[in-house]
């Protein structure tokens, strides 16, 4: 996958192929222990995304059935992707608080790292879906929003803060899609502190309660947009159709309407 901004259109967007997947990767959280607490806090969130989406994108047998020069990237779930997803949110548990608490732990650090590396194991084939759809429009169209950690020459929405920031209300949204899924990514992600919630609350709650303690802005009214932005920012995810494919539960344009309206303040 790579990832682009089209100038013209102040969207985001991106391409999918097989050519694009390296030959060779080297992961050395070394690299990783200077970087600034709110950048790993979005690194961490986009991690947590492509994870819980990958784990509950279309299942690939849902797919009509295509020949090899046919297929894309992104197949939908798999028995595959959910041993990198499963594993991938383990690590995130464990380390993610951590790591941004204190960026000089070098466990937490190759956990995250792992669990980066897992993670993209886990989409490159699987997919992201609605979350990471929204946040094209959310970057894209930033308005004076200058996050701390970054640099502050130009606004900016990190792609981590992006996809977040919608997260709860899509997996609110998909939730009867997959219930199960929803559930077991619940779990792995926030061991025993969901399960007294309603079940369609469980994932939901487990990420707003991660995104709190790490400092991500509460919704997409914290990065500068309004109820009065949202005709604008809907026509870029319904464009991002490369990731609504994935989409276990198709969204129309007044769903999307009504996630990003629900998601100006997440708590």
């Amino acid at each position: 996958m790579c990832v682009l901004d089209v100038l013209s259109m102040k969207v985001k967007t991106g391409i999918s192929h097989w050519r694009l997947r390296p030959t060779l990767a080297i992961i050395d959280p070394l690299l990783t222990l200077s970087l600034p607490p709110e950048v790993s806090a979005a690194a961490g969130m986009d991690i947590v995304c492509h994870a819980v989406e990958s784990y509950t994108a279309r299942w690939y047998q849902s797919f009509e059935r295509k020949r090899p020069e046919q297929r894309v990237t992104y197949c939908g779930s798999n028995p595959v992707s959910d041993l990198w997803c499963e594993k991938a949110l383990q690590l995130i548990a464990g380390s993610l608080r951590t790591a941004v608490r204190d960026g000089s732990d070098l466990e937490a650090r190759s956990n995250m790292m792992l669990a980066a590396t897992f993670a993209g194991m886990g989409f490159g084939n699987s997919g992201v879906h609605l979350p990471h759809a929204n946040a094209y429009p959310i970057a894209g169209m930033v308005k004076d929003y200058r996050p701390a950690g970054y640099p502050q020459d130009e606004p900016l929405v990190p792609h981590g803060q992006a996809v977040s920031l919608t997260a709860p209300e899509a997996f609110r949204f998909s939730f009867a899609s997959a219930p199960q899924r929803h559930l077991r990514a619940a779990h792995l992600l926030g061991p025993g502190t969901a399960e007294q919630r309603p079940e369609s609350e469980q994932l939901p709650a487990v990420l707003i309660d991660l995104m709190r303690d790490i400092g991500i802005p509460n919704g997409i009214g914290a990065v500068g947009y309004s109820e009065a932005d949202i005709p604008d920012l809907v026509p870029g995810t319904m464009k991002q159709q490369r990731l609504l494919a994935t989409c276990p539960r198709m969204p129309t344009a007044e769903d999307v309407e009504n996630i990003l309206a629900h998601s100006i303040q997440n708590w």
